[in-house]
């Protein structure tokens, strides 16, 4: 296993999982069960649904703007001091003279309903449409989280199959070791060979314990990546039905598709933003257009000089009507609205030539790198099996008292390097068919 990634790991723990209040399980998954429950319980993918029905919401939204409105008022006043008007003194036989007046009484209350009903209005009809279209751009948002997790889950549980295959190794190697070591602790004691051989194989022991103890604890911290990428809680127990052996690798690749990147799920994101910055220029547009409403308005005024009879008497007053807003000037706003959205929509068509570009050469880059890594596995699984041919009669020399302590050492050292080298490959490889089938668009959710 490459620990280099083990700092990566560290750094994801490092963030609290909200989970980890939850109950522990004891779950016993195989990888398409461990990415089931991904589905269910990643926080990312609930994120996604929510955004998704907050978006069915903006949309309902959107389309009340164009239902009727009807709002009520109440409204009471009271007058401290009644206002005072100054009247030409000729109406009351006082020529020449301005007599103050006051008009009005101490309480006024009114009570009354409007209605507002949007009848066209080119912005709106634009938003109906921007807000649908919102709504699949959060769908799709929402499918690339599911894929997204589902590359993540695979590639955890990968990584704890490896650290398990390697464990594997290192026991095997450990028994191997501690009979020759054993062995040749019994020569020691009858004489027939030095001490120094003994100490070699000591060596070599102790190192395998250290690796050993080293790759248990990152198999324990790559199992607690597989719950965080799943959504499970930390504390829960996870153990894995799969296992190296029973894991497919396809050997043949069909021709290069150049069309892949239509089943990628960022480029269609794309294309919804693009129609987002179209109905963007479209609504810009419309605010040239003059918007037409109809309304209506009834009320009941009640006025008096005293409280207690304010309710003797009303006077009713109804209205109704149409607004016609009609734009004329803005100052030049409007036009560079539709000038950027024009600008927008021009940036987003060169954006998806480029990733268009850029998915066909991941592809192409994917295949070529899982092809090396099938090569590369192979090679790395001669060289293990030459290896143990080479301890095995390395051995047998020493033994028969031909062979040296030092090859047996060397031969030791050779194939727990070939061993390594086998578990990069295999991890790789695993890895890079996850990325081959990720930049092909096969992985679908």
């Amino acid at each position: 296993m490459k620990y280099k990634y083990l700092t990566l790991i560290l750094c994801l723990f490092s963030i609290t999982d909200v989970r980890a209040q939850l109950t522990d399980t004891v779950a016993h998954f195989s990888l398409q069960e461990a990415i089931e429950y991904a589905q269910r319980n990643q926080s990312s993918i609930q994120n996604a649904k929510i955004d998704e029905e907050i978006a069915a919401n903006t949309v309902k939204q959107t389309v009340g703007i164009g239902l009727p409105q009807v709002n009520g008022s109440v409204n009471f006043q009271d007058f401290l001091k009644v206002p005072t008007n100054l009247v030409p003194g000729e109406i009351f036989g006082q020529p020449g003279k301005l007599l103050p007046v006051q008009f009005g009484v101490k309480y006024q209350s009114s009570f009354g309903l409007e209605l507002n009903q949007l009848l066209f209005d080119g912005t709106y009809l634009v938003g109906l449409q921007a807000s649908k279209t919102y709504k699949e751009l959060s769908s799709k948002s929402l499918k690339r989280s599911r894929i997204e997790t589902a590359v993540a889950v695979t590639k955890a549980y990968y990584s704890v199959l490896v650290s398990n295959e390697q464990l594997n190794l290192l026991d095997a190697n450990m028994l191997r070791l501690k009979k020759s070591l054993d062995d040749t602790k019994a020569l020691y004691k009858n004489g027939f060979v030095e001490k120094i051989d003994v100490d070699r194989l000591t060596v070599l022991n102790n190192n395998l314990e250290t690796e050993r103890e080293n790759v248990i604890r990152l198999l324990d911290l790559n199992v607690n990546l597989l719950k965080f990428q799943m959504g499970m809680s930390i504390q829960s127990k996870l153990t894995l039905k799969d296992s190296i052996a029973g894991l497919q690798v396809v050997q043949t690749f069909a021709v290069s598709d150049t069309s892949a990147y239509k089943n990628r799920i960022e480029y269609s994101l794309l294309e919804t933003q693009k129609k987002l910055n179209e109905l963007d220029l479209k609504r810009y547009k419309s605010q040239f257009l003059p918007s037409l409403s109809a309304f209506g308005n009834t009320s009941q005024n009640l006025l008096a000089n005293s409280f207690g009879s304010l309710f003797d008497r009303s006077f009713p007053t109804t209205i109704i009507g149409f607004r016609l807003s009609v734009p004329l000037i803005s100052g030049g706003i409007k036009l560079y609205q539709v000038r950027n959205a024009k600008l927008e929509i021009l940036k987003t068509h060169n954006n998806l030539i480029n990733l268009k570009n850029g998915i066909r050469l991941e592809v192409e880059q994917a295949q070529t790198t899982y092809r090396n890594g099938l090569k590369s596995l192979e090679n790395q699984n001669r060289n293990m099996e030459l290896a143990q041919e080479v301890l095995r009669v390395t051995k047998i020399k020493y033994e028969q008292g031909v062979g040296s302590s030092i090859e047996v050492t060397t031969a030791e050292t050779s194939l727990k390097e070939a061993q390594n080298n086998y578990i990069n490959a295999l991890y790789d490889l695993l890895i890079n068919k996850v990325n081959m089938d990720k930049a092909s668009g096969k992985i679908v959710y």
